[in-house]
């Protein structure tokens, strides 16, 4: 009920699950329910599906991605709760709610499941969450983040794992040419480059801390995207009351990316593409909310919430999991891929069949998911577009390579 039940109810109230179980019990005794042991219940749920595996479960087969062992993107989604709650989620109050929920997720690529979440206040900005991450990065790893959780010394503990970081550059950092140990002036720098991408060896970070050795990559926007990019730097500058600095103006013309993965693995060419596998965890956000509903309850009661929001992201998992066993087996046979929001709809719409197989028993349950998987595979699958490949297809082939039997010609 508080999985399966939640994800097919499009307005969850107490009286809506009493009656999806058919149940005795009164909504105020499932009321009463809600409590910090079943909160620690549906944490033990929670982590016991993290561990599973499927027994076919391999990992997704590309060029470009095979130097890795696994592939972490990281990211966060908030959204405002009941005020009562300030004092356990507090919120940034103002014209939003003073209190607010945030998920810090940690979604794994190359298997295709979540490898792990917490739930903290939204007030937390993720640049502090930032310190936990080298924890959860292993020799061989990559994480791929975004700039919100750009950190020097997070970057050097990856380095002295043994692991890799793929990040935008934050503009204003210090840089220092790696050869000649010189600081660089990357503005004046980049006004004498005439090519659109430009790459180099440097030291971030000041001199007295431990800097990162890593390469700075350099890819031009076309003046289109740069005059936009300045417009909303103006507008947000101007909401603040400040004004923004000729550096940032200048640096809007470019996009800056850093790593500390070798250029035979990761060609400056094949950066932007490859930074794009970072949309997949926006893709999983945007169907967290719009078909999971992780944010929607209105409740004063933590206990609640919690039970609430940990069911939700149960079936999140489980969907994942789901997910990761056919698209990896589609792609690496067939070079097709599962669509995240079909295959979310499609266990949407069958939410409350799932829940009334599994009151009668896991085997009826098993039996039906085992069919609609079968199902799934013909359902799901992302549809071809000739005129561009997929971010997977692109890191599979390459700037200039197509497949002809999917109807693409070489460049």
């Amino acid at each position: 009920m508080m999985t399966l039940g939640l994800v097919g109810m499009p307005n969850p109230s107490l009286a809506a699950m009493v009656d999806s179980i058919k149940a005795k019990i009164t909504r105020e005794s499932l009321h009463l329910r809600f409590t910090e042991a079943a909160v620690e219940f549906m944490k033990k749920c929670i982590s016991f599906a993290l561990q599973q595996k499927f027994k076919a479960a391999s990992r997704i087969n590309a060029r470009l991605l095979r130097h890795f062992k696994r592939i972490h993107i990281v990211d966060s989604t908030s959204w405002d709760i009941n005020p009562l709650l300030e004092d356990i989620l507090p919120g940034s109050g103002g014209g939003a709610s003073s209190a607010n929920c945030k998920v810090q997720l940690f979604y794994e690529y190359l298997h295709g499941v979540f490898s792990f979440f917490e739930i903290v206040p939204g007030t937390r900005p993720d640049s502090r969450y930032s310190a936990n991450l080298p924890e959860r990065i292993h020799r061989g790893e990559l994480l791929i983040a975004d700039l919100g959780y750009f950190c020097i010394k997070t970057f050097s503990r990856i380095c002295q794992r043994g692991a890799f970081f793929l990040s935008r550059f934050y503009v204003g950092t210090t840089l220092f040419d790696q050869r000649t140990r010189a600081v660089i002036n990357l503005r004046a720098l980049l006004k004498r480059v005439k090519d659109d991408a430009y790459e180099l060896s440097v030291l971030m970070g000041p001199m007295n801390q431990n800097q990162v050795a890593c390469r700075l990559i350099c890819l031009r926007v076309s003046e289109e995207v740069a005059n936009e990019r300045r417009r909303k730097l103006l507008k947000t500058s101007r909401k603040k009351q400040r004004t923004p600095s000729q550096q940032h103006l200048f640096m809007a013309g470019w996009i800056l990316m850093v790593t500390n993965v070798p250029q035979e693995w990761l060609p400056a060419g094949m950066v932007r593409p490859f930074y794009s596998l970072r949309w997949q965890i926006e893709l999983l956000f945007k169907q967290l909310k719009s078909t999971i509903k992780i944010h929607n309850t209105n409740t004063a009661k933590e206990p609640r919430l919690r039970c609430e929001l940990l069911g939700r992201l149960l079936v999140a998992i489980l969907i994942q999991n789901v997910h990761a066993h056919v698209n990896t087996r589609m792609w690496n046979t067939k070079h097709q891929e599962i669509s995240f929001e079909k295959l979310y709809k499609r266990v949407q719409e069958r939410a409350f069949i799932i829940l009334e197989a599994l009151l009668k028993s896991v085997k009826a349950a098993a039996e039906y998911i085992e069919e609609e998987v079968r199902r799934l595979l013909k359902n799901c699958k992302k549809l071809r577009q000739k005129s561009r490949l997929s971010t997977l297809e692109f890191l599979e082939y390459g700037r200039n390579q197509r497949v002809r039997k999917w109807g693409y010609a070489n460049n």
